[in-house]
């Protein structure tokens, strides 16, 4: 397959703009993680079992904690951002924003209205359930990646790389410890290797030690042996806790 002149240009600027401080991609992959992993349990929650039904209106309500979090966030700080330089531009993504939360309302009311109905009437708002949240799980992969590509190209061509990292700074710091916590499990775990090492290694140089060690340990679960083994390595740590690594 041969490249045309304006798809390598277009591969080269894709390539030199993840070397920017980029305000989406870590939460999106958590986003990404969860929504997928939320879709496909209330796909296969057994309606004729309690705990399986449970347990799907459990994940979608937390999940809609988490989108609604979200929309906040990239709300309060990112569209000003946005629109302080480049007026305009965050526009319809923030009437998406609206929409969400009006799709993030209905959906955490279907969740919760299940443990109520008769064992007859679960399979049927299931199904609904899961075919509403399959369309809101879509809807929000299209408006994840107008974000990473529109509202990331204008906020990389009117601040630098230390504003971008203030502005992220601001945000987190809002988080509350719970929310940051349900962000780490579905974040870290998918990140690549280089992403998650330097994730952590910045971490580590600013959180309190428990809170490190904390985190750590919420993540190694979800993780693959090679990838666990990839981290610790890079972090200079015992793949296997207790252990003392030779000098």
């Amino acid at each position: 397959m041969q490249f045309t002149q304006q798809e390598m240009k277009q591969l080269a600027a894709a390539s030199m703009a993840r070397s920017r401080e980029d305000l989406y991609a870590g939460i999106h992959k958590a986003l990404r993680a969860v929504m997928t992993d939320c879709l496909l349990a209330v796909g296969r929650a057994d309606p004729t079992d309690p705990q399986d039904v449970a347990d799907a209106q459990a994940r979608v309500c937390a999940l809609m904690d988490l989108c609604a979090a979200h929309v906040q966030h990239e709300n309060t700080f990112v569209h000003p951002a946005i629109e302080a330089r480049t007026p305009g531009v965050s526009d319809a993504v923030a009437q998406e924003h609206v929409e969400h939360q009006h799709q993030i309302d209905r959906l955490r009311a279907l969740a919760l209205q299940l443990s109520a109905l008769e064992s007859g009437l679960r399979e049927g708002a299931l199904h609904t359930l899961y075919l509403e949240l399959s369309l809101f799980v879509a809807d929000n992969f299209q408006h994840m990646h107008v974000e990473e590509t529109v509202h990331n190209r204008a906020l990389w061509a009117a601040y630098s790389d230390d504003e971008l990292r203030a502005i992220h700074g601001a945000l987190v710091a809002t988080i509350a410890p719970a929310e940051m916590m349900q962000v780490m499990r579905w974040m870290l775990p998918h990140l690549h290797a280089p992403e998650r090492l330097a994730f952590l290694s910045g971490m580590r140089q600013g959180a309190p030690e428990p809170v490190f060690r904390a985190v750590l340990d919420g993540v190694q679960p979800h993780l693959r042996q090679p990838d666990w083994a990839k981290l610790t390595r890079g972090l200079g740590l015992p793949a296997v806790p207790g252990l003392v690594t030779g000098g």
